[in-house]
Protein backbone atom coordinates (compact mmCIF):
# COMPACT_ATOMS: atom_id res chain seq x y z
CA UNK A 1 0.00 0.00 0.00
CA UNK A 2 2.37 2.67 1.32
CA UNK A 3 4.56 1.65 -2.36
CA UNK A 4 1.23 2.77 -4.26
CA UNK A 5 0.48 5.89 -2.27
CA UNK A 6 4.21 6.98 -2.86
CA UNK A 7 4.32 6.46 -6.44
CA UNK A 8 0.65 8.42 -6.85
CA UNK A 9 2.39 11.12 -4.86
CA UNK A 10 5.53 11.44 -7.40
CA UNK A 11 3.11 11.23 -9.96
CA UNK A 12 1.19 14.24 -8.54
CA UNK A 13 4.03 15.95 -7.34
CA UNK A 14 7.44 14.93 -9.08
CA UNK A 15 8.65 14.76 -5.23
CA UNK A 16 11.30 12.14 -5.43
CA UNK A 17 13.07 13.51 -8.07
CA UNK A 18 14.80 15.74 -6.32
CA UNK A 19 17.12 12.77 -5.25
CA UNK A 20 18.36 12.32 -9.10
CA UNK A 21 19.64 16.09 -8.96
CA UNK A 22 22.95 17.23 -8.17
CA UNK A 23 26.49 16.22 -8.58
CA UNK A 24 27.61 14.52 -5.25
CA UNK A 25 25.51 11.15 -4.44
CA UNK A 26 22.39 11.91 -2.50
CA UNK A 27 21.51 10.90 0.72
CA UNK A 28 17.81 10.12 2.52
CA UNK A 29 16.67 10.64 5.54
CA UNK A 30 14.02 8.75 7.02
CA UNK A 31 12.60 9.62 10.46
CA UNK A 32 10.25 6.59 10.93
CA UNK A 33 10.87 4.14 8.22
CA UNK A 34 9.13 0.67 9.17
CA UNK A 35 7.38 -0.76 7.26
CA UNK A 36 9.49 1.01 4.14
CA UNK A 37 7.60 1.21 1.00
CA UNK A 38 8.13 5.01 0.77
CA UNK A 39 12.08 4.63 0.97
CA UNK A 40 11.69 1.55 -1.68
CA UNK A 41 10.11 3.58 -3.67
CA UNK A 42 12.82 6.54 -3.00
CA UNK A 43 15.75 3.52 -3.87
CA UNK A 44 13.84 2.86 -7.32
CA UNK A 45 14.47 6.39 -8.08
CA UNK A 46 17.61 7.00 -7.49
CA UNK A 47 19.25 3.73 -6.90
CA UNK A 48 22.83 5.34 -5.85
CA UNK A 49 21.76 7.12 -2.57
CA UNK A 50 22.83 6.45 0.99
CA UNK A 51 20.04 6.15 3.56
CA UNK A 52 19.60 6.89 6.99
CA UNK A 53 16.78 5.05 8.33
CA UNK A 54 15.18 5.56 11.74
CA UNK A 55 12.36 3.17 13.14
CA UNK A 56 11.13 1.89 16.01
CA UNK A 57 12.50 -1.83 17.39
CA UNK A 58 10.05 -4.24 17.41
CA UNK A 59 10.38 -4.95 20.76
CA UNK A 60 8.90 -1.50 22.04
CA UNK A 61 6.15 -2.36 19.74
CA UNK A 62 7.47 -0.68 16.20
CA UNK A 63 6.19 -2.36 12.85
CA UNK A 64 8.64 -5.21 11.01
CA UNK A 65 10.94 -3.39 8.32
CA UNK A 66 9.79 -5.39 4.64
CA UNK A 67 13.09 -3.82 3.23
CA UNK A 68 15.33 -6.83 2.40
CA UNK A 69 19.35 -6.38 3.84
CA UNK A 70 20.42 -3.16 1.12
CA UNK A 71 23.97 -2.28 1.91
CA UNK A 72 22.37 1.80 1.00
CA UNK A 73 20.35 2.00 4.08
CA UNK A 74 21.97 1.83 7.48
CA UNK A 75 19.06 1.72 10.05
CA UNK A 76 19.24 2.74 13.79
CA UNK A 77 16.29 0.72 15.65
CA UNK A 78 15.77 3.60 18.34
CA UNK A 79 12.67 5.81 20.08
CA UNK A 80 13.48 9.02 18.04
CA UNK A 81 11.65 11.23 20.59
CA UNK A 82 14.44 10.19 23.04
CA UNK A 83 17.33 11.43 20.69
CA UNK A 84 17.93 14.41 23.29
CA UNK A 85 21.35 15.45 22.54
CA UNK A 86 20.34 15.96 18.66
CA UNK A 87 17.39 18.21 20.26
CA UNK A 88 19.90 19.97 21.92
CA UNK A 89 19.74 18.47 25.50
CA UNK A 90 22.31 17.42 27.14
CA UNK A 91 21.92 13.42 27.66
CA UNK A 92 22.90 13.09 31.52
CA UNK A 93 20.20 16.19 32.49
CA UNK A 94 17.96 14.64 30.61
CA UNK A 95 18.59 11.08 31.88
CA UNK A 96 17.75 12.59 35.35
CA UNK A 97 13.98 12.63 34.45
CA UNK A 98 11.72 9.71 34.87
CA UNK A 99 10.26 9.57 31.45
CA UNK A 100 12.68 6.71 29.44
CA UNK A 101 16.27 6.34 28.72
CA UNK A 102 17.73 9.43 26.75
CA UNK A 103 19.71 8.87 24.06
CA UNK A 104 23.18 10.53 22.55
CA UNK A 105 23.67 12.11 19.05
CA UNK A 106 22.83 10.10 15.86
CA UNK A 107 22.97 12.38 13.33
CA UNK A 108 26.46 14.25 12.90
CA UNK A 109 26.24 18.22 12.61
CA UNK A 110 27.32 18.70 9.60
CA UNK A 111 25.49 15.50 8.05
CA UNK A 112 22.72 16.75 5.61
CA UNK A 113 20.24 15.03 3.20
CA UNK A 114 18.80 15.85 -0.25
CA UNK A 115 15.14 13.78 0.64
CA UNK A 116 13.59 13.82 4.12
CA UNK A 117 10.72 11.29 4.83
CA UNK A 118 8.28 12.86 7.87
CA UNK A 119 5.35 10.36 7.86
CA UNK A 120 5.76 8.82 11.62
CA UNK A 121 2.92 8.42 13.96
CA UNK A 122 2.45 7.36 17.23
CA UNK A 123 1.55 3.54 17.75
CA UNK A 124 -0.31 2.48 20.37
CA UNK A 125 1.80 -0.82 20.04
CA UNK A 126 4.79 0.98 22.06
CA UNK A 127 5.54 0.12 25.37
CA UNK A 128 6.52 4.10 26.75
CA UNK A 129 6.17 5.12 30.49
CA UNK A 130 2.69 6.91 31.34
CA UNK A 131 4.05 10.49 32.08
CA UNK A 132 4.69 10.70 28.26
CA UNK A 133 0.76 9.51 27.23
CA UNK A 134 -0.85 12.65 26.77
CA UNK A 135 2.13 14.56 24.96
CA UNK A 136 4.06 11.76 23.13
CA UNK A 137 2.36 12.98 19.60
CA UNK A 138 3.54 16.65 19.98
CA UNK A 139 6.90 15.71 21.01
CA UNK A 140 6.76 12.59 17.31
CA UNK A 141 5.80 15.31 15.59
CA UNK A 142 8.60 18.38 17.14
CA UNK A 143 11.50 15.56 16.50
CA UNK A 144 10.19 14.62 12.68
CA UNK A 145 10.13 18.36 12.02
CA UNK A 146 12.71 19.81 13.95
CA UNK A 147 15.56 17.03 12.76
CA UNK A 148 14.46 16.51 9.34
CA UNK A 149 14.65 20.24 8.43
CA UNK A 150 18.28 20.85 10.56
CA UNK A 151 19.69 18.34 8.10
CA UNK A 152 18.44 19.23 4.65
CA UNK A 153 20.63 20.11 2.41
CA UNK A 154 19.64 23.50 0.80
CA UNK A 155 17.44 22.83 -2.12
CA UNK A 156 16.11 19.87 -0.79
CA UNK A 157 12.37 18.30 -0.14
CA UNK A 158 10.52 17.13 3.08
CA UNK A 159 7.56 14.79 2.46
CA UNK A 160 5.69 15.00 5.72
CA UNK A 161 2.45 13.61 6.54
CA UNK A 162 -0.23 15.63 8.18
CA UNK A 163 -3.35 15.10 9.96
CA UNK A 164 -6.89 18.08 9.35
CA UNK A 165 -6.36 20.94 7.23
CA UNK A 166 -8.42 22.92 9.10
CA UNK A 167 -6.53 22.63 12.55
CA UNK A 168 -4.80 25.82 14.11
CA UNK A 169 -1.39 23.20 14.44
CA UNK A 170 -1.68 22.25 10.85
CA UNK A 171 -2.29 25.49 9.31
CA UNK A 172 0.25 27.33 11.49
CA UNK A 173 2.90 24.10 9.73
CA UNK A 174 2.06 25.14 6.66
CA UNK A 175 2.36 29.03 7.26
CA UNK A 176 5.86 28.34 8.37
CA UNK A 177 6.85 25.94 5.37
CA UNK A 178 5.65 28.55 2.52
CA UNK A 179 8.12 31.31 4.24
CA UNK A 180 11.27 28.97 3.25
CA UNK A 181 9.95 26.37 0.83
CA UNK A 182 7.60 25.54 -1.95
CA UNK A 183 4.68 23.53 -0.76
CA UNK A 184 1.72 20.96 -2.01
CA UNK A 185 -0.37 19.18 -0.84
CA UNK A 186 -1.21 15.59 -1.65
CA UNK A 187 -3.89 13.17 -0.98
CA UNK A 188 -3.99 9.40 -1.98
CA UNK A 189 -7.13 8.57 -4.07
CA UNK A 190 -7.25 5.36 -3.73
CA UNK A 191 -6.16 4.76 0.06
CA UNK A 192 -7.05 6.52 3.37
CA UNK A 193 -9.24 9.16 1.04
CA UNK A 194 -12.27 9.09 3.35
CA UNK A 195 -9.44 9.94 6.25
CA UNK A 196 -8.02 13.49 7.55
CA UNK A 197 -4.63 12.48 6.70
CA UNK A 198 -2.65 14.43 3.73
CA UNK A 199 1.17 14.73 2.53
CA UNK A 200 2.93 18.11 2.22
CA UNK A 201 5.58 18.24 -0.22
CA UNK A 202 7.79 20.96 0.74
CA UNK A 203 10.78 21.38 -1.86
CA UNK A 204 13.56 23.97 -3.13
CA UNK A 205 13.84 24.05 1.35
CA UNK A 206 16.15 27.53 1.87
CA UNK A 207 17.25 25.24 5.21
CA UNK A 208 20.24 27.84 6.18
CA UNK A 209 17.07 30.73 6.09
CA UNK A 210 16.52 32.94 9.16
CA UNK A 211 13.15 31.70 9.28
CA UNK A 212 13.63 28.00 8.62
CA UNK A 213 16.91 28.08 11.31
CA UNK A 214 13.92 29.37 13.52
CA UNK A 215 11.28 27.33 13.11
CA UNK A 216 14.40 24.19 13.79
CA UNK A 217 14.48 26.33 17.33
CA UNK A 218 10.53 26.61 18.38
CA UNK A 219 10.32 23.22 17.31
CA UNK A 220 12.96 22.08 19.60
CA UNK A 221 11.72 23.82 22.29
CA UNK A 222 8.42 22.66 22.07
CA UNK A 223 9.80 18.78 22.36
CA UNK A 224 11.74 19.94 25.37
CA UNK A 225 8.89 21.65 26.97
CA UNK A 226 6.71 18.89 26.23
CA UNK A 227 9.50 16.51 27.64
CA UNK A 228 10.30 18.29 30.80
CA UNK A 229 8.00 21.17 31.49
CA UNK A 230 4.79 21.45 33.48
CA UNK A 231 1.62 22.16 32.13
CA UNK A 232 1.45 25.78 32.43
CA UNK A 233 4.91 26.41 30.61
CA UNK A 234 3.75 23.61 27.93
CA UNK A 235 0.64 25.30 27.01
CA UNK A 236 2.33 29.08 27.18
CA UNK A 237 4.90 27.26 24.22
CA UNK A 238 2.44 25.31 22.25
CA UNK A 239 -0.16 27.83 22.08
CA UNK A 240 1.81 31.20 21.65
CA UNK A 241 0.99 31.14 17.99
CA UNK A 242 -2.95 31.12 18.89
CA UNK A 243 -2.51 35.13 19.70
CA UNK A 244 -2.22 35.87 16.10
CA UNK A 245 -5.07 34.32 14.89
CA UNK A 246 -6.48 37.07 12.60
CA UNK A 247 -3.01 38.29 11.72
CA UNK A 248 -2.15 34.36 10.35
CA UNK A 249 -5.41 34.06 8.45
CA UNK A 250 -5.20 37.57 6.90
CA UNK A 251 -1.80 36.96 5.25
CA UNK A 252 -2.26 33.29 4.49
CA UNK A 253 -6.03 32.72 4.10
CA UNK A 254 -6.37 32.89 0.37
CA UNK A 255 -3.55 30.11 -0.26
CA UNK A 256 -4.51 28.29 2.25
CA UNK A 257 -7.43 27.44 0.73
CA UNK A 258 -6.03 26.90 -2.50
CA UNK A 259 -3.96 24.35 -1.23
CA UNK A 260 -6.58 22.54 0.21
CA UNK A 261 -8.32 22.46 -3.02
CA UNK A 262 -5.92 20.28 -3.85
CA UNK A 263 -7.08 17.66 -1.49
CA UNK A 264 -10.84 18.41 -0.41
CA UNK A 265 -12.44 16.76 -3.39
CA UNK A 266 -10.63 13.68 -3.03
CA UNK A 267 -11.55 13.34 0.62
CA UNK A 268 -15.68 14.83 0.03
CA UNK A 269 -15.79 12.20 -3.15
CA UNK A 270 -14.79 9.44 -1.13
CA UNK A 271 -17.18 10.56 2.07
CA UNK A 272 -19.97 10.90 -0.23
CA UNK A 273 -19.41 7.56 -2.09
CA UNK A 274 -19.02 5.98 1.93
CA UNK A 275 -22.71 7.54 2.40
CA UNK A 276 -24.43 6.33 -0.59
CA UNK A 277 -23.26 2.87 0.14
CA UNK A 278 -24.71 3.10 3.75
CA UNK A 279 -27.76 4.14 2.50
Amino acid sequence: MMREIAKELHTATDAFSVISRGTQRPRILDMCAAPGGFLATALEMCPEAQVLAFTLPLAEGGHRVLLGRDSRVKFKFLDITMLAEDMDMGVGLANNEPCGKFLPRNIAPHYLFRLILCDGQVLRTQKRPECREQREACRLVSTQLALGLEHTEPGGTMIILLHKLEEWDTIMLLYTFRKFSTITLFKPKRFHAKRSSFYMVASDIHSRSPQATQAVAKWKEIWNDATFKGPEEYRDTTHADERDVAGVLDEFGPGLIELGNAIWPTQEKALTKAFLCNK
